[in-house]
């Protein structure tokens, strides 16, 4: 049995209500964005990427348009100096983005982090120590007054060396854990650490208050920075920032709640990579907004092409569900779905075309690079006439009555049952012609006169029946009317014509039409055909003798 009860909460509530957030109905403009990826995502990989792979994956950042970059942990390993180095030295750094390296609040590590960035036009040095009641007790094993006097420190060697650098650099501080840090003495560190920078209008700091560790529900970290940004000294001159990752599985929920709360930033990742379970996934977050008709200022219209250079450089999977950038999060295989999502589309093109309100699909597949045909319609035995026909008509321009749709429907599920498998579309349409397209067993036709005889139509039809050749004579009130006589009079068959329809296939002097005829059997059930000629009246008929055939 698993003991639940060896768990305790870990998190703290503030000493006072702070709820305002619950008021606010959406994030209603983006955060200041910062990639961790080249930091934070990089050292939770397997095999961290190699210096080519970080300078590439900077440049897909940029590409994608954020403007602050953490590039690295500079003192942490030979590749991480490199790396930052090698932006510097090789102009790599456009003029509008600034990098942000990280360092801990200790004297050499500060001190190989400034070496680290000589001759960056600017940059963001952000320095942290933990300040969790675990870690204070557990693995320190300081004061709350030993663990302010290692911010203050680091903070005063920050400023310090800034001054000898004469460099734009700006700083950030992180009281690490911050989650797991009672939100009052959270609040002792930040203020100690901003009395020593005293941030200005035109110099601000930047404070993060870090999901370091997943411990609460969302609201309890929305109340914690609401807490932090109405209590913080020089609140008008701090960028209060964000970095949650997501143990709990809330690290998007925990970033909005977070910016209904007052914060105006957020570190994150593409597709969430990070140690443990990841850091917040920038794309949702970015792609929430997006769908809720905010600007999220980041570009991810060419959503494969992100999704490819990421695996190239991390080695990683873009999970099949991961949201917005999924290969099937787009996909639909439930009949129901395919019918709404279809019916949805017709609706916005005649309609609305302004505006994207189709069922099932949050926001439309083609702003992020994907495809209908490909990502939104697909078709396995789970599937319905609704997307088995609108894969006929968007990719084939065939337009099959409503009752035929439902029986190309059934022959779909049958197959593709069978096989086990999704049918691509265009197995999908090989079936419809090897079902319902011009068969001619074991009725045929070989030869059709016409003749207008006293405001009527007559017929003389050639037709063949396991081999044997019959010509018969009818009338009727037009031309099909007048063969399907003559065929049940040479026959004797019983059925109903109930549905005739017809429209061309191409808009040319040499188009084909194609014609769909439907028949109702004694038993109530109904034959579907299909026939494509140049000549409508030739395809009218070969669907007739198709349908007659799938009785």
């Amino acid at each position: 049995m698993m003991n639940h009860k060896k768990y305790v909460r870990q998190y703290f509530m503030p000493p006072e209500a702070c709820m305002d957030w619950t008021k606010k109905e959406y994030v209603e403009k983006a955060p200041i964005w910062c990639s961790v990826d080249l930091r934070d995502g990089n050292q939770a990989l397997v095999i961290p990427m190699s210096l080519q792979q970080k300078i590439d994956f900077f440049k897909m950042l940029v590409k994608v348009g954020f403007k602050e970059i953490e590039v690295g942990f500079p003192a942490a390993s030979e590749t991480e100096y490199e790396f930052c180095r090698a932006l510097i030295e090789q102009n790599l750094i456009p003029d509008d983005v600034t990098i942000q390296v990280l360092t801990q609040a200790r004297e050499h590590i500060i001190r190989k982090t400034f070496e680290a960035i000589k001759g960056v036009k600017k940059a963001v040095v952000h320095v942290y120590n933990s300040t969790s009641f675990s870690q204070r007790q557990q693995v320190f094993r300081k004061s709350k007054e030993e663990i302010v006097k290692i911010a203050v420190e680091g903070a005063a060697l920050l400023k310090e060396l800034a001054a000898e650098a004469d460099q734009d650099l700006s700083f950030e501080y992180s009281p690490e854990s911050f989650t797991g840090t009672e939100p009052e003495y959270a609040l002792e560190v930040v203020n100690a650490v901003l009395d020593v920078w005293q941030p200005t209008p035109d110099h601000k700091a930047i404070i993060n208050l870090p999901v370091t560790v997943e411990h609460s529900l969302p609201h309890v970290y929305a109340s914690q920075i609401e807490y932090m940004c109405k209590n913080m000294k020089y609140r008008e001159n701090v960028v209060v920032s964000l970095h949650p990752h997501n143990d709990r599985g809330c690290g998007v929920a925990d970033s909005e709640l977070g910016l209904l709360a007052g914060a105006d930033r957020i570190e994150g990742t593409l597709f969430g990579n990070g140690e443990r379970t990841g850091n917040v996934d920038i794309i949702t977050l970015a792609m929430n907004m997006y769908a809720q008709g905010v600007d999220p200022e980041l570009d991810f219209s060419n959503m494969p092409e992100i999704c490819e250079g990421y695996e190239a450089f991390t080695g990683m999977k873009v999970d099949e569900r991961s949201p917005y950038s999924g290969a099937l999060v787009f996909a639909a295989f439930s009949g129901s779905h395919q019918d709404a999502i279809a019916k949805g589309m017709k609706w916005i093109d005649e309609v609305d075309p302004d505006h994207w309100t189709v069922p099932y699909l949050p926001i439309d597949p083609k702003d992020v690079g994907r495809s209908y045909d490909a990502d939104v319609i697909r078709i396995n035995s789970q599937s319905g006439k609704g997307g088995v026909g609108y894969i006929l008509e968007t990719k084939f321009g065939l337009n099959l009555p409503a009752k035929m749709r439902e029986a190309m429907g059934y022959a779909v599920k049958d197959v593709s049952d069978h096989k086990h498998a999704e049918l691509q579309p265009e197995e999908i349409f090989e079936l419809f012609k090897e079902r319902f397209e011009n068969v001619v067993e074991p009725y045929s036709i070989k030869e059709v006169h016409f003749q207008q005889v006293d405001g009527g139509i007559t017929t003389q039809v050639t037709s063949t029946f396991n081999g044997k050749t019959v010509t018969t004579e009818a009338s009727g009130n037009g031309r099909l009317d007048a063969v399907s006589l003559a065929l049940k009079k040479a026959y004797g068959l019983e059925y109903k014509l109930v549905t005739y329809q017809e429209h061309a296939l191409e808009q040319s002097s040499s188009s084909k039409a194609i014609a769909y005829v439907g028949i109702c059997k004694p038993d109530g059930k109904l034959a579907w055909g299909a026939g494509v000629d140049p000549d409508i009246i030739h395809a009218s008929i070969d669907a007739l003798v198709t349908a007659i055939n799938n009785r």
